[in-house]
């Protein structure tokens, strides 16, 4: 019978689905799917939500192609379920198998090579549907084998979840040597799948397994600290919370093997009651309480990719959105991988964590559709077959230009033609639409108020963001997509003169904002905006900070020529310094990285509020960061905002 687990309720695609994997659609089964039964229960369908990614050909102006996608090999494919996967602790984990099918329906049975996917949303619940890509029967009726797993303590595995925890991310390099052992590999094998599936690539190749030749992971974070458990210093409450109950509401859908190996299904069920009384439970009460999860520190380092990516060596081919969970972070990875001289490849889209996630527009960059890619990355490096035009066909960083809407392809992240531009923030501004200057030179001495107004952030790009592209989902007409004017109206505005040029930007942004608090503390929350002749205002970017975790360390902060682009704080709870009372002190937004051209008769503007809703609010027990701010422009407080250009920016 065909494989349809056509799973997950409306309310948990509404509760985000970052990195939903399309791995097994349509797949001719070998063992009778109850999982898939189970979870039709559930009911809803995330079949369509986004489109898969069909194959494309070349855009007008799009880089000329000099590949062309072999055929399919085989007619079909087929599913065996709930591989027993054992860890070297005992553990044991589950993984389905997909295998190629002759036009006669005999199953391929020779050794090949595998691709491999371990995801946290349950193999069986989340196997069909557009939201996660196109489906692994691309590569499977190519001749590979796919293999997808779920993680410990998620789906039909044994073990505690603890979402990316040491002992979960031993796993993965097990993984994949364990699959590399089996009669139906050929002991080469690449990795594929976005945001959690994209993540455990990462951790999988910086453990080094054998067999293991490239990953291709999509949308996958960094530094998660900063990515996106605490942007500036505060909790993000929109994203973590939904996204631990969907990991635990997915595991509670019984496993199909129930009937086989009973025994192992109880353990499972059992310890996903574990789970949430020792681990999601816990850890989402003591971030909130301003417990030890609430600030940067060891849980963050061992969960964070960025830390072991010295360590990764197989060619990566990476996704990433510029209104994705992780915009700040997957450019960081590109970067230390390209210095280490590792073959990687990064396109980067006007998409949100599930468009990312789908793949379902990689093609518009001009190299070819997903699937497309996948094919040629895993071919070339995976197979060996050659393919000598690759990496001079795919340039090393392509992205999506707002503005024009044109695909730009560079060299670097941060390459070598671009400057540094300060504005500086220049006289008043008010709530309400009146609007400060931002100039290059001539700043004029002002002091502004931003309100303490708890619904700025509601209507904007960063609530559909921080809720991983659900209210794109659900309102796509929505305005607050498209025009920021009404948020703008609750905070400060300053904005430059109508353009002469073009301004082009692209790349990580600061913001040093001289500021005052009466309470001791407050959070800075920043957008960079282009507002168009017709007064829309178009949210490129945005960045976040808490006052009293200011401090920065200047060996990990990013310059160009000279100044300063991309801050680091530490956001320690040794590193937390109130205000002192009647202060003026400096703090430097990060605001995270983008690519755009603000067209002549435009103008630059920063946006200026004192919440990010439903975003981020503070620990409790940090309550004075509820405060309005004081904003100050002179020659004594030289507030600016300071942005990487291509070419020289217009006096």
């Amino acid at each position: 019978m065909k494989l349809r687990a056509r799973a997950v309720a409306p309310i948990l695609s509404l509760s985000l689905l970052p990195g939903l994997t399309l791995l097994a659609g349509g797949a001719e089964a070998e063992q009778a799917p109850s999982a898939a039964r189970s979870a039709s229960a559930v009911s809803g369908v995330v079949s369509g939500a986004v489109s898969a990614a069909a194959p494309s050909a070349p855009r007008p102006g799009a880089p000329k192609r000099h590949w062309t996608p072999r055929p399919e090999q085989y007619a079909g494919t087929s599913t065996t379920t709930d591989l027993a996967i054992p860890m070297d602790d005992g553990v044991v984990l589950r993984g389905d198998l997909v295998r190629p099918t002759r036009a006669d329906g005999s199953v391929v049975t020779r050794p090949l090579p595998v691709i491999i996917t371990i995801t946290a949303y349950n193999k069986s619940v989340l196997s069909t549907g557009g939201l996660g890509g196109p489906s692994a029967g691309y590569l499977v009726k190519r001749g590979y084998a796919q293999l997808t797993v779920d993680a410990r303590g998620t789906g039909a595995s044994e073990g505690v979840w603890e979402a990316f925890g040491p002992r979960e991310t031993k796993d993965y390099g097990q993984v994949v040597a364990w699959a590399h052992r089996q009669p139906w590999s050929n002991g080469k094998s690449g990795m594929t799948g976005p945001s959690y599936m994209g993540i455990s690539q990462l951790f999988a190749a910086a453990a080094r397994p054998p067999g293991l030749k490239a990953i291709f992971p999509q949308v996958p974070g960094a530094d998660v600290y900063r990515d996106i458990v605490a942007s500036g210093g505060q909790i993000d409450v929109s994203f973590i919370p939904l996204w631990m109950g969907l990991v635990t509401g997915t595991g509670l859908v019984p496993p199909a093997y129930g009937g086989s190996d009973p025994a192992s299904a109880v353990r499972a069920l059992l310890d996903r009651l574990t789970t949430a009384t020792t681990f999601t439970g816990p850890l989402l009460a003591s971030a909130v309480l301003g417990g030890d999860p609430a600030y940067d520190g060891q849980f963050y380092q061992d969960r964070s990719p960025i830390d072991v990516i010295k360590r990764v060596k197989v060619p990566t081919f990476l996704v990433s959105g510029e209104y994705d969970l992780f915009q700040r972070g997957t450019p960081l990875l590109f970067e230390r991988l390209q210095k280490r001289g590792v073959p990687v490849r990064m396109i980067t889209g006007p998409w949100d964590h599930l468009q990312g996630s789908s793949g379902a527009d990689v093609g518009k960059a001009g190299y070819g559709s997903l699937q497309e890619l996948w094919l040629r990355w895993f071919d070339h490096y995976v197979k060996g077959r050659n393919d000598a035009r690759l990496l001079k066909d795919i340039k090393p960083f392509t992205y999506y230009e707002q503005g024009t809407g044109k695909w730009v392809a560079t060299r670097k992240y941060v390459d070598r033609d671009l400057h540094a531009a300060s504005f500086r923030l220049s006289g008043q501004a008010a709530a309400g639409g009146h609007h400060g200057g931002l100039v290059r030179s001539g700043a004029q001495p002002g002091t502004s108020t931003v309100p303490a107004l708890p619904v700025t952030g509601l209507c904007t790009r960063s609530a559909n963001q921080w809720t991983a592209g659900i209210l794109n989902l659900a309102f796509p007409d929505s305005p607050c997509l498209r025009d920021n004017a009404l948020n703008d109206l609750g905070g400060l505005s300053f904005q430059t003169a109508p353009l002469k040029n073009a301004l082009r930007i692209q790349g990580p942004i600061n913001a040093r904002l001289y500021t005052a608090s009466p309470t001791g503390d407050g959070m800075l929350s920043v957008a960079v905006e282009d507002v168009a002749p017709d007064g829309t205002v178009s949210r490129l970017t945005g960045g976040w900070q808490v006052l009293s975790q200011r401090a920065l360390v200047r060996q990990k902060s990013r310059y160009l020529d000279g100044q300063l682009i991309q801050p680091f704080h530490p956001f320690t709870r040794a590193s937390q310094q109130p205000v002192p009372a009647g202060a003026v002190v400096p703090v430097d937004v990060e605001v995270f990285p983008t690519g755009a051209a603000l067209l002549p008769g435009h103008r630059l503007r920063i946006s200026i509020q004192a919440f990010d809703v439903p975003h981020l609010l503070p620990p409790l027990p940090n309550a004075a960061q509820l405060s309005p701010l004081m904003i100050y422009t002179s020659a004594v407080h030289p507030s600016v905002l300071t942005v990487p250009v291509r070419g020289r920016p217009e006096p």
